[in-house]
This record gives structure tokens, C-alpha cells and sequence, in this order.
């Protein structure tokens, strides 16, 4: 699942094209992802050293809960969009169906439906892999829609693009060796030096923003599994294990990664939180790469039956989000505060553009959640303090007149 809640490389491409004048093509792209994950590597060194405590009070739940269920109610849109697949009529605040959306609507419910019987009433194997038979049941029914679109000339019915299997790679294409077919210097009046700290500069700030994300897809998938993963294995691990994988990844081909809150919702539905078996998950995508006909199958897969699949996936992010509230008085006012201005500002969609970097809405919303929270329990202490001392100021006469 290709989405990212923070659309990461997006914002980095974003940055990238509007603080960079002179170009050095696949190089620049790698050099701006090595900066990118060497952030996360500082960022994990200093952890290891000052630890996580400090987290727990500048992010409490009535903080990350309620940012986590901005993060999955941000995707809504575009899971929506891509079941429908069709043009959004925004004066009627509807989508615009025909024929061909009216199918691909009834391919994405096919997906969510298997998807959903699978989950709750498979047995064991089958409740492992519900987004997997879901979704090649959905594909199933596109593959037959197609095929018969095809033979009869009916537009329409023509959902999956069975074209891609005449141009299919039949190996990956590593941005490594696409270096060496571009340029290796910046463009004319440009120096090496001033080159770099431009995409030190695009690239460095987006990687902390999705630092923020980081820390709450694990507060979320640990309050799944009933562990916390910022202590075991430890935060500081976690994010060298992201800042080292951004390096790799853009080496190979990549993007530049974060966090994604789709893989928690499969951890949510499946309920399979195994180390061994992302091991044997990530081991198993590496060698699929390099099977051209597997790899043009996932590209043919409609963003219908997609679309099915993510509106469970971005459902269950928003309800953990919520569920980490539970044990959140929502009726003492600054919690209630909190919580608050984090959903309207990301729900609301608060995204701030500064020069070439964007602070996405979800950022925005996790930084108003942090300084409301800091401001009402500096407020809160100051009133326990207040209350606290008549009573201890009751407590020691009597302690006197004891014998």
C-alpha cells in the first residue's frame, strides 16, 4: 500500500523542485534522501542518550490520539475517491456517477465485503490475509468486466489496463545505476557546495516534520499490541531503523519513507504483529521485484479495488486513534481543549507553505495539540500547587500538637 499519511515524498519532491534551480537528476535525488535519513540517525542517537520519558508529557494520549485519527479522516478522501473513481462535482458536493463509476464503485464493496467475511468469519489462515483475498477477489471481478468490455467494444466496462503487461520491466530499475546517465555536476553558475546545502535545506526540515508521524504511528500500533515499542525495542532504534531504510531505499530505487499508518491497520485487522513474519514479508517483496509479470500485476491492480481495501485500512487507523482516548477525562476542559484543537486544525485542513517546505495539516494539528497541552498543565500544576498548600498548612498543627 503505496499511500503515505504524511505523503512524505511528495512534500520532499514538492520542496525539492521549488528550492532547487540546477540539477543533478537521480544523484541530487539520493544526496537528498541521505539527508533526509541522516536527520532520523540524529535524531535516534540523541534519544538513545536523554531517553523517552520527555515524550509521554509533551505527547500524551489526549495529544497522539487525537492526531492519529486526523491521520486516518485525512486519507478518507482519497480512499473514497478512488473506489468511486469519478469526477467530483464540487458544486454538488457529489461524485458524478455513470456506468463505468457505478462499476467500479461495485468492485471496490466487493473487495471491502471479502475483505470484512474474511476478517470476522474466516478461520485462522484466512483471517492472516483478509486484504489479500479481498483484494484478488475484487481484481477478479474487474479481470471479468474487462475481459468482456474488451470483446465487446464497451468502454465502460474496461476497468483494469491490461496494456502494462506489454511494457513490463523485467528488472528493477535501480536509481544507483541511473546516476551515471544524467549529470554528475550542478548546471552552469551553480558551485558543488552551494548545490547541496540547497537540498540540505529542501529536505532536512521535511524530515523532521514527519518525525512527528514517527512517533505516533508506534504510540498507536503499541496501544494495538499492548506494548510499548517506544521502549521496547526503544524509539531510538525505530528511527535509525527509518533513517538507514530512507538511505537504502533511494539507493535502490526508492522513496525516501516514514511510517505507514496503512501497515497498522493491518496489524489491527489481522492481529498478526510478528517480527518474524515482517522479516519473512520484507524478504519475500525484495525477491518479487525482481519478477517483472508479478510486479506489472500490482501495477494493473485498479484503484477501485484498491480504494475498497483503504476504506477499511484508513477506517481502522481514525478508530485506534480514538480508542487511545478512552482513558482521557474529556470532561476536564483542557483535555478537552487538547483534543479539540488537534481535530479541527487537521480535520480543517491547516497546511502552511514556507518557501519550498510545506508543514502538512497533520503536522500543524500535532504542534497546536503540544503547546495547548503545555499551556493547560502549566495552568493545572499552578492550581494543584494553590490547593495543596492550605491543606498542608492545616496538616502541621496538628503534627505539632501530636505528642
Amino acid at each position: 500500500f503505496l499511500g503515505s499519511s504524511f505523503a512524505f515524498i511528495g512534500s520532499m519532491s514538492a520542496a525539492f523542485a521549488g528550492g532547487v534551480s540546477a540539477s543533478l537528476g537521480y544523484l541530487g535525488l539520493i544526496i537528498g534522501a541521505c539527508f533526509a535519513g541522516l536527520v532520523y540517525v540524529v535524531i535516534a542517537i540523541i534519544i538513545k542518550l536523554v531517553g523517552v520519558k520527555w515524550i509521554d508529557k509533551v505527547m500524551p494520549a489526549v495529544v497522539i490520539g487525537p492526531t492519529v485519527a486526523i491521520i486516518g479522516l485525512s486519507l478518507s478522501s482519497n480512499a473514497i475517491g478512488d473506489a468511486v473513481s469519478a469526477v467530483y462535482d464540487s458544486a454538488a458536493s457529489a461524485y458524478i456517477m455513470d456506468t463505468h463509476s457505478i462499476l467500479c464503485l461495485i468492485c471496490a464493496l466487493v473487495t471491502f465485503g471479502v475483505t470484512i467475511t474474511c476478517s470476522v468469519y474466516g478461520k485462522k489462515f484466512l483471517r492472516m490475509i483478509p486484504f489479500i483475498i479481498g483484494i484478488l477477489s475484487g481484481y477478479l471481478l474487474a479481470a471479468i468486466l474487462t475481459v468482456i468490455g474488451i470483446a465487446g467494444n464497451v468502454e465502460a466496462l474496461k476497468i483494469i489496463d491490461f496494456s502494462l503487461f506489454n511494457s513490463m520491466e523485467w528488472y528493477p530499475n535501480f536509481t544507483f545505476l541511473q546516476i551515471f546517465k544524467g549529470s554528475l555536476t550542478p548546471a552552469e553558475g551553480s558551485s558543488i557546495g552551494a548545490y547541496i546545502g540547497t537540498i540540505a535545506v529542501a529536505y532536512i526540515p521535511v524530515a523532521f516534520v514527519v518525525f512527528a508521524e514517527h512517533l505516533a504511528d508506534h504510540k498507536n500500533i503499541s496501544s494495538i499490541i499492548e506494548s510499548d515499542l517506544l521502549v521496547d525495542p526503544g524509539l531510538s532504534r525505530t528511527l535509525l531503523g527509518d533513517g538507514v531504510g530512507s538511505i537504502a531505499g533511494a539507493i535502490f530505487g526508492g522513496c525516501p519513507n516514514t511510517t505507514y499508518g496503512e501497515s497498522i491497520g493491518c496489524v489491527a485487522i489481522s492481529g498478526n504483529a510478528s517480527v518474524a513474519t515482517t522479516f519473512v514479508t520484507a524478504i519475500f517483496a525484495i525477491l518479487c521485484s525482481f519478477i517483472g509479470v508479478f510486479t506489472t500485476f500490482l501495477d494493473t491492480i485498479p484503484s477501485c479495488v484498491m480504494g475498497g481495501v483503504c476504506i477499511a485500512l484508513y477506517g481502522f487507523i481514525a478508530v485506534s486513534g480514538l480508542k487511545m482516548l478512552q482513558k482521557v477525562d474529556l470532561n476536564e476542559n483542557g483535555n478537552l481543549f487538547t483534543a479539540s484543537v488537534v481535530l479541527i486544525a487537521g480535520v480543517g485542513g491547516m497546511a502552511l507553505k514556507f518557501g519550498a517546505v510545506t508543514v502538512t495539516a497533520i503536522a500543524c494539528a500535532l504542534i497546536l495539540g503540544i503547546l495547548t497541552n503545555l499551556v493547560v498543565n502549566v495552568g493545572r500544576k499552578k492550581k494543584e500547587d494553590r490547593q495543596a498548600e492550605p491543606a498542608a498548612d492545616a496538616a502541621a498543627p496538628a503534627a505539632e500538637a501530636s505528642p
